[in-house]
C-alpha cells in the first residue's frame, strides 16, 4: 500500500508568480513617496531642533558677554594667525571649540545639518551646515595687518562691528542663523544681498541659504529665537544672473529675501 498526499502540492505558475511582483512593485511605489517624506520631514525637525539649541546658546552668550558673538576675528598668536569664528577656533591647521560651545549642551550634536553631507569650505572645521548673520549681526574682522609703526593690528582692532540686536526694528523677521550654501558647497558666514557691508559681490554671492530640506525649504533661526522655514529662494537685483548661477547656485540657493529686510535692515 502506497502512502502519500491526498492533495499533492501545486507549484506557483509562472503567471502567479509575476502577478505577486507586480503587486509588490506598485505597493513599493505607493509607500516610498511616503517613507521619504517621512525621512526628510524627521532631517528638517532635527535641523529645526539643532538651529533652536544654536539659538539658545547665542541668548546666553549674549546675556554674559553683553554682545553677540563675532562672525570671526584674526589673531596673531606667537606668530601664527589664530581664527576665532562663531562656530570653531582654527589655529596651524587644528580646530577647536569655538565661543558659542560653552553655552550648549550638546555642541557636537548640533553643528551639523542633517540634510548636508560636505567638507567645509572654510579651513577644517570638521561640522558644516550653518551660517551665521554675518553683514548686520556678526562683527567682523580682517586678516591683521600692520600700522605706519610697525604694530600688527588684528581682531578686534580691525573688526567691523555688527549692529546690537535691540537696534534691530523686526526682530521677528531678522534671520541669525540657518542653512547655509553656495554652489560650492556650505558656507558659515550669511551675507545680505544689497553688498551694504562688504563691498564684494563675489562674497556676498556665496554666502547664501541652501533650500535644501523636503519640499524645497531651508531653516532659519531668528533673532526673537522663532525658528522659521523659507520655501521662496531670492536672488539679488544687484547680482548679475550669471553670478547667480555660478556662485550661489540658484535656485537651489538664494537669499531669503531680495532686500535686506529678512536681515535686520531695511
Amino acid at each position: 500500500m502506497t502512502h502519500g498526499s491526498a492533495h499533492p502540492r501545486r507549484a506557483f505558475t509562472i503567471v502567479e508568480l509575476l502577478i505577486v511582483v507586480a503587486v509588490i512593485a506598485i505597493l513599493i511605489a505607493v509607500l516610498l513617496p511616503g517613507l521619504r517624506s517621512a525621512s526628510g520631514l524627521a532631517r528638517s525637525t532635527a535641523c529645526t531642533s539643532n538651529l533652536r539649541q544654536i539659538s539658545i546658546a547665542c541668548e546666553a552668550y549674549v546675556s554674559s558677554n553683553g554682545a553677540m558673538p563675532a562672525a570671526v576675528l584674526y589673531v596673531l598668536d606667537a606668530g601664527v594667525v589664530r581664527t576665532i569664528a562663531w562656530d570653531f577656533e582654527q589655529r596651524a591647521g587644528a580646530v577647536t571649540p569655538g565661543p558659542l560651545w560653552d553655552y550648549t549642551d550638546t555642541p557636537l550634536a548640533v553643528q551639523q545639518c542633517p540634510d548636508f553631507e560636505g567638507a567645509s569650505t572654510f579651513g577644517a572645521d570638521p561640522y558644516t551646515g550653518y551660517n551665521y548673520n554675518t553683514s548686520y549681526l556678526g562683527h567682523e574682522g580682517t586678516y591683521p595687518t600692520v600700522d605706519a609703526n610697525g604694530t600688527a593690528l588684528d581682531g578686534w582692532r580691525t573688526a567691523r562691528m555688527g549692529v546690537p540686536p535691540t537696534a534691530i526694528r523686526d526682530p521677528a523677521g531678522t534671520a541669525v542663523f540657518g542653512d547655509g550654501g553656495w554652489r560650492g558647497g556650505a558656507n558659515k558666514f550669511m551675507r545680505a544681498p544689497m553688498n551694504r557691508a562688504e563691498g564684494d559681490l563675489g562674497l556676498v554671492a556665496a554666502g547664501t541659504q541652501a533650500f535644501r530640506h523636503w519640499g524645497g525649504c531651508t531653516c532659519c533661526a531668528h533673532l526673537d529665537g522663532h525658528i522659521g522655514t523659507y520655501a521662496d529662494p531670492q536672488s539679488s537685483p544687484s547680482i548679475p544672473p550669471t553670478m547667480a548661477t555660478w556662485v550661489m547656485g540658484f535656485p537651489d540657493n538664494g537669499f531669503l529675501s531680495s532686500t535686506d529686510a529678512a536681515y535686520g535692515g531695511d
